[in-house]
């Protein structure tokens, strides 16, 4: 099997959270993957399922400004608006196994 950018792994991950596709997330995300932010401390990937995803259907867009790899992790700086017409930036860290997402940590930005 073909690995995967990095970069295409995330840009993936992101259209995946937007259309609330489960199956692509869940075959993305690894076994032992863990979500942090500032309202989540390393919670598992069944966590983010029963947490986070059901909060997708509130996004309207990201838009990827920056998206800085190194190796097998990057950072990424987005802005996002909600279908209530809120627009915010966020910066995400991710590190990878393979073509496998293994822990994202979240930093909330300014409104």
């Amino acid at each position: 099997m073909q690995q995967d950018s990095v970069s295409d792994v995330i840009r993936k991950y992101f259209a995946a959270f937007l259309a609330q596709d489960r199956k692509t997330l869940e075959e993305g995300l690894s076994d032992d993957f863990t979500f942090t932010s500032p309202r989540d401390d390393h919670i598992s990937k069944a966590a983010f399922f029963e947490r986070c995803l059901p909060g997708s259907d509130q996004f309207l867009t990201h838009h990827i400004e920056k998206l800085f790899v190194q190796g097998n992790e990057a950072f990424v700086l987005y802005q996002a608006e909600l279908k209530n017409g809120t627009q915010f930036r966020n910066t995400e860290y991710y590190k990878l196994e393979g073509n496998k997402i293994k822990e994202v940590e979240v930093y909330f930005g300014s409104a």
